[in-house]
């Protein structure tokens, strides 16, 4: 599925409980951060979540490599 012009892929995390750690849950794409956070909400409701954020995934930079993340090479994939 492609993205529609001017939406953006949006990386979810999610915990059950305060002292959890937060887990990747999936993804989403959306116009903006707002209607990130809802389609979230909707998306990933099989658990009853304490908390749960969203964050573009423009956002997230390498540390340890020149690409940037979420990025595969042909090679890489098997």
């Amino acid at each position: 599925m492609g993205r529609l012009s001017g939406e953006k892929l949006y990386e979810i995390f999610a915990r059950q409980k305060r002292e959890d750690r937060f887990e990747h849950v999936g993804t989403v794409q959306a116009p903006g951060p707002e209607l990130a956070r809802v389609y979230a909400w909707q998306t990933y409701d099989e658990a009853k979540w304490f908390e749960m954020i969203v964050a573009s995934r423009d956002a997230f930079h390498a540390v340890n490599r020149d690409e940037s993340p979420f990025t595969l090479h042909p090679t890489e994939i098997s």
